[in-house]
């Protein structure tokens, strides 16, 4: 009989998954999962369900017996609802038939843009602190991070200098997330010409995560795939989780040159097959008369932007407004702790769980992400045990 060695079984993984660490996020919620009056800030979920009329759409579907393969694609009523989206609200036009392709959620997306463009060695951008599943995938994918600094005095948008000063010969992809997880940060169209400008000269390919595009307060989503010359170069990713309260559905989205789209289904064919087929329909529903709804979900998201926010800063966590998506990301460097023994040290004597910065990349070290999408009596309770946290603690 063959015995395994000391190292059993793990002896059979692959270097790139054992290279990968586990997720920073995943890591606090598991903590705060075993705690009994903590109040979760941490995962970045809606705490609204998904409106009725997609759950009954989802249920008649059930009834009807829509429960086989949609084309790998995703279905074509679903495309082309998608198709006049992007038209009526980012001034984007994507032929259903060969320009967009439906996923299981928008992380399948990333995953897919990532191996149909990075070759082992290619080196991947990636504006920091940033959403932490990037850096992991581009890995597996044999691809090196370049992380490109996002700071908080730029009010973490990406800037021209910081981009140039990273790009190398070896530069294939730039990869962004704007509305961003985790610092709120929005990009205007003048934020995004010289950013264009650079991409263009350098030739590199965009994958841009916009699964926080319809979150903005106070100035509309400006996509970079909508600038002169990039809608050829950019790959837009995105999904209904977010704006339509839909985690749990995994339904995403890709649009983008129908060479690149095609080259993601093929990934897409042998690996997901097509996205679930009821789940489709609920999204299909969402676009079709789910819109108001969205819209109502986004006022709610604002009030408690403003009183959480406002909140912070007033009990010392100096924190930046956030102008998108539901995070906000202050500043506790005046504690003297570092991000990750301020967010464990909150936790245990606070009751109030939070995800600290650093997971997400250099340049999240001294700031924690906070998620407001939780209800305003939840919030007010937690700036209330924050604020005698930030009162009685004394820095390690």
């Amino acid at each position: 009989m063959k015995m395994f060695s000391e190292e059993g079984t793990g002896q059979f993984l692959s270097s790139r998954v054992r290279d990968i660490r586990p997720s920073g996020i995943r890591a606090f919620f598991d903590l705060n999962a075993a705690g009994g009056d903590t109040i979760a800030l941490g995962v970045g979920e809606p705490d609204f369900v998904t409106p009725e009329k997609v759950r009954e759409a989802c249920i008649q579907a059930l009834h009807e017996g829509q429960t086989k393969y949609t084309s790998n694609a995703g279905l074509m009523e679903l495309r082309e609802e998608l198709s006049a989206y992007f038209s009526d609200s980012f001034a984007l036009s994507y032929d259903p038939e060969q320009e967009i392709i439906v996923t299981v959620g928008s992380s399948e997306a990333v995953d897919l843009a990532l191996r149909a463009v990075i070759n082992p060695g290619d080196e991947v951008l990636i504006p920091a602190p940033s959403y932490i599943a990037y850096e992991p995938i581009t890995h597996l994918h044999g691809g090196k991070i370049v992380e490109v600094a996002a700071t908080a005095e730029e009010q973490f948008k990406l800037t021209p200098q910081a981009l140039q000063a990273a790009i190398t010969p070896h530069s294939k992809a730039l990869m962004i997330n704007y509305p961003c997880n985790p610092t709120g940060t929005v990009m205007t169209e003048q934020d995004w010409l010289p950013i264009a400008e650079l991409i263009i000269k350098h030739n590199l390919v965009v994958i841009s995560d916009e699964v926080y595009a319809e979150l903005t307060y106070g100035r509309k989503h400006v996509s970079i795939a909508s600038l002169p010359g990039m809608k050829e170069r950019t790959i837009v990713i995105s999904g209904f989780s977010k704006a339509f309260a839909m985690t749990g559905w995994r339904v995403g989205y890709a649009c983008g040159p129908r060479e690149l789209i095609a080259g993601m289904l093929k990934i897409h064919q042998y690996t997901a097959m097509c996205a679930p087929t009821i789940a489709q329909i609920a999204a299909l529903e969402s676009l079709r008369h789910g819109l108001a709804a969205k819209d109502e979900m986004m006022a709610s998201y604002n009030e408690r932007r403003k009183l959480f926010v406002a909140g912070l800063n007033a009990i010392g966590l100096t924190c930046h407004e956030p102008e998108g998506a539901f995070y906000a990301f202050p500043s506790i460097t005046s504690t003297g702790m570092s991000s990750e023994q301020f967010a464990l040290r909150l936790l245990e004597e606070a009751k109030v769980a939070v995800v600290p910065g650093h997971v997400f990349g250099s340049g999240g070290q001294g700031f924690i992400r906070c998620s407001y999408a939780t209800s305003l009596v939840d919030l007010e309770k937690a700036l209330e045990r924050m604020g005698r946290f930030m009162q009685v603690m004394q820095p390690i």
